[in-house]
């Protein structure tokens, strides 16, 4: 089989990039919105929001999110993520109406600290009637927590976050310290941010799930004198359950001296699946932050899910949580979760609550039955509540004879205002497919618009070789052809792209799915690269040198096109952050974020 691949725009070799860690000319376009204000820039949320006082909430029902998506979430294997694209992230957080937004590790890696102060700057500062938090973390250390001060004192509204493990197993075997010093250490590094004037510091007793009831007391107390807003609880490896953990919540409420001057935070891990359950345990138990991540995602098993605990507290907050509510526009969770899942990489089960593929899907007979007889027979939430729209408002019906306006007005639908050239490559991929699939769904222009916003162009034919002749043009125009021989297609033509890139990388993982039904569905492809001893960090726990891991995805009718789309996606995400290191220098020390 022979397959000639083309790609015709985003170069594989990244840019320059400038003073922000920015390219020039981004690898990755950005997701574009709908949105039903007259101004597409503004941020509004539907429910009431109390004002922010870092201490104190005026309502006592209200509770605040906490999205640490671009910091916990980023850990995950294959996450890294662009400046551009935390940007645009955490952009559509402030949509969803998110609280507090903690963006990153500044400490980790220039790279990362130019992140924060880019969020900092542009999401911190936004002319909306709602402006997030945003946090910096930092380890209980100076140089840490003066990169974090520097990151986010630019936004209205800046917070340092700051932790040191609490736990016997950590401070005798991690820390090697004393419980004396580790209360000291913790006192006097909440004090030191004070001191930079940061008016908002929380503090996390790192493993607070398996630490001494006790000792939490004591060094939670401490902190407070010493300037702490927020107490955060972390349970760090998904240990407990959720009648211990609403447990631990309470007794911290009623033993540690001053908590009142405070509020209480919860983080959850999900190791043994209970990361929503211990959340809300610790909401219903007094907590009034609630620390959590878009679809899930975060280091080993993740962390507690946005979307359900919002939904969750939504549904039920009002019978058995007590009333508490958030401040969440719930319509924009599916905009938010598709974003994510496109820019980490990280695909959503289709059996996930709230966001997965199969969470409105009902095939049933006795199902099917009761969804047409009286929705409410088996659906606890509305699709529409979530942004989730299937239904065809303007009635048009997508095919090979429909055109650019058509086109642009079912993307609006959808949630995606396409337009300029971004609309004129998605027409174009849009009537390549329609020609050849009688039936374009929702799920096929998702997949398009995705595969035409993120990925560079590839065409593919087949004469019956296991050879593969691949043209690859570069930023400067210049072109690039290889040919390759291999085990198949997708083999034969990856190896081609390697003769061009001419960097060695491993293919740590590959998976193909179906987006829809039938012999013409669009295939999605989801690959997860590592450079081989060129893109290292330092793992802030073990010391250990670790090598970063790249995602990419594509998508096309044909497998061939699809693969090589996100091969090209992850090399492009890959050289972009190489270039990036470049900029930095030599002598510039990554520290992998670390868990809470």
């Amino acid at each position: 089989m022979t397959a000639s691949i083309c790609m015709s725009r985003n170069p594989i070799i990244s840019p320059a990039a400038n003073n922000s860690f920015l390219p020039k000319t981004a690898l990755f376009r950005p997701f574009y919105f709908r949105n039903t204000s007259s101004a597409s820039i503004d941020i509004r949320c539907s429910l009431r929001r109390p004002e922010y006082i870092p201490n104190h909430i005026p309502d006592t029902k209200y509770v605040r999110i906490f999205d640490t998506t671009l910091r916990d979430g980023e850990q995950s294997p294959g996450a890294t993520m662009t400046a551009k694209e935390k940007l645009d992230i955490a952009r559509q957080l402030a949509r969803l109406g998110v609280d507090i937004i903690e963006a990153g590790f500044p400490a980790s890696s220039d790279a990362d600290f130019e992140a924060v102060k880019l969020i900092a700057r542009e999401v911190g500062n936004a002319d909306s009637n709602h402006v997030p938090v945003i946090c910096g973390l930092a380890r209980c250390n100076k140089r840490d927590i003066d990169k974090a001060w520097e990151a986010v004192k630019c936004a209205k509204k800046p917070r340092i976050h700051t932790f040191i493990a609490t736990s016997e197993i950590h401070m005798k075997y991690k820390l090697k310290m004393t419980p004396e010093q580790v209360i000291e250490k913790a006192r006097s590094m909440v004090a030191y941010a004070r001191s930079l004037g940061c008016d908002d510091v929380e503090f996390s007793p790192e493993d607070a799930g398996r630490s001494d009831r006790e000792f939490l007391y004591r060094i939670l107390g401490e902190v407070i004198n010493a300037g702490a807003t927020t107490l955060n609880i972390p349970d760090t490896v998904g240990y407990t359950l959720p009648s211990e953990f609403g447990q631990l919540i309470a007794d911290i409420k009623a033993n540690t001296p001053q908590i009142g001057n405070v509020i209480i935070s919860t983080h959850c891990q999900n190791d043994l699946g209970l990361s929503t359950a211990n959340t809300l345990a610790g909401a219903h138990a007094g907590a009034r932050q609630l620390e959590v991540t878009i679809n899930g995602i975060g280091e080993r098993a993740g962390n507690a899910s946005l979307e359900e605990v919002v939904m969750a507290l939504k549904c039920r907050g009002e019978q058995q949580l007590d009333g508490l509510y958030t401040g969440i526009n719930t319509q924009h969770i599916i905009m938010a979760s598709k974003m994510v899942e496109e820019y980490s990489g990280l695909r959503v089960q289709p059996h996930k609550a709230i966001v997965g593929a199969n969470a409105f899907a009902h095939e049933s007979g006795i199902h099917q039955d009761g969804m047409l007889k009286h929705k409410n027979t088996y659906e606890i939430i509305a699709p529409e509540d979530i942004g989730l729209l299937r239904s065809n408002e303007s009635g048009i019906v997508l095919g090979k004879l429909s055109g650019r306006h058509a086109l642009k007005a079912k993307m609006l639908e959808l949630g995606y205002n396409v337009d300029g050239k971004e609309l004129d490559d998605l027409f174009a991929h849009f009537k390549a497919v329609a020609g050849n699939k009688k039936n374009i769904t929702d799920d096929d222009l998702v997949a398009l618009v995705s595969d035409e916003v993120f990925q560079p162009q590839v065409t593919s034919g087949t004469l019956g070789l296991s050879t593969a002749t691949v043209k690859l043009t570069d930023m400067n125009g210049a072109e690039h052809i290889a040919c390759s021989v291999g085990t198949g297609p997708v083999d034969a033509a990856y190896k081609a792209v390697d003769l061009i890139v001419k960097i060695p990388v491993t293919l740590v993982e590959y998976s193909l799915n179906a987006v829809t039904e039938g012999i013409d569905a669009i295939a999605t492809t989801r690959v997860l690269i590592r450079g081989q001893d060129t893109l290292t960090a330092t793992h802030a726990f073990t010391g250990k040198t670790v090598n970063r891991t790249f995602s990419g995805t594509g998508a096309a009718m044909d497998v061939v096109i699809s693969s090589v789309r996100a091969y090209i996606g992850a090399l492009n995400k890959m050289l972009g952050f190489q270039s990036c290191l470049k900029i930095e220098g030599p002598n510039e020390r990554n520290v992998l974020n670390t868990t809470k």
